[in-house]
């Protein structure tokens, strides 16, 4: 689906969350929107993260009872840049002192592309850096690594292979990401 109206998401949400899932082994949603903390948009308005996986409840969908129900959401939590933090390698050899970047805030997962109050980063012809990390995880482990493994990977993907290129922009430039 693409770009829809609130009023479809929803329409389209509870349709899925009525259907029969007892051959199902889980359900999987994943939105790519436009947000800001606590909220995601719709094309028409703004909605509350929550209403997407409100219809999936045991109470009101019993055949997924038991059963996970994940959701992805690639959106912008907020405005706030994470500039990372520079890391020097600890070796026990005497090739010296190895420097990296890393997020500020690693080591956190939760099923977010971004952390709460930060930006949600995309390149403009490969798509978002968590979207595109989910689904190389996924293709390459996805049949034989468990799920808490995946995501952990796919943070760690995020938050090493990527950064911002805007050398045009001092403030957007050399961004990092970290998935929650």
């Amino acid at each position: 689906h693409n770009d829809l109206p609130y009023k479809e998401i929803e329409r389209i949400l509870e349709q899925a969350s009525l259907e029969d899932h007892s051959d199902a082994d889980c359900i999987l949603v994943t939105v790519l929107s436009h947000g800001e903390l606590g909220i995601l948009y719709a094309s028409d308005h703004p909605y509350k993260p929550e209403n997407l996986w409100s219809h999936f409840t045991a109470d009101k969908c019993p055949t997924l009872a038991g059963k996970p129900k994940m959701f992805f959401i690639q959106a912008c939590q907020g405005d706030r840049l994470d500039s990372g933090v520079k890391m020097v390698a600890r070796t026990q050899h005497d090739a010296g002192p190895v420097s990296y970047k890393i997020p500020a805030h690693a080591d956190f997962l939760i099923g977010y592309s971004t952390i709460p109050g930060f930006y949600s980063w995309r390149n403009t012809t490969a798509g978002s850096w968590f979207i595109q990390a989910l689904c190389m995880v996924l293709s390459t482990e996805g049949k034989h690594k468990d799920l808490l493994s995946i995501l952990t990977r796919v943070c760690r993907k995020v938050a090493f292979d990527f950064q911002s290129n805007v050398p045009g922009d001092f403030i957007m430039h050399e961004k990092k990401q970290i998935p929650c």
